[in-house]
């Protein structure tokens, strides 16, 4: 049986918010509340590699300590533009 879009996205939502790190589980499911009902299948691949690393090399390259990998360059640039999004429209990080 082949994962609907829908299901696919529901399923990258649930990783997203049950991390283990809080603060990872904080930016990853605002991302994810906001982002993946927009994603194709290309996004979604990319995003899933991406929250199949592991927190605590996530959160350095999010943060902007660690520079990611060249695979994930581009989804952590989108993560790390939606947070600041978040924080301006909220006023608060």
């Amino acid at each position: 049986m082949t994962e609907t879009i829908e299901t696919r996205r529901k399923r990258l939502y649930m990783r997203s918010i049950r991390r283990g790190i809080k603060e990872m589980d904080v930016i990853l499911t605002a991302f994810a509340g906001e982002r993946l009902s927009e994603m194709d299948e290309a996004g979604l691949d990319a995003y899933e590699a991406l929250i199949a690393e592991q927190d605590l090399d996530l959160y350095p390259w999010i943060n902007g300590q660690e520079a990611p990998p060249a695979e994930h360059q581009a989804m952590v640039n989108e993560i790390r533009s939606q947070f600041n999004e978040v924080v301006e429209r909220n006023g608060s990080a």
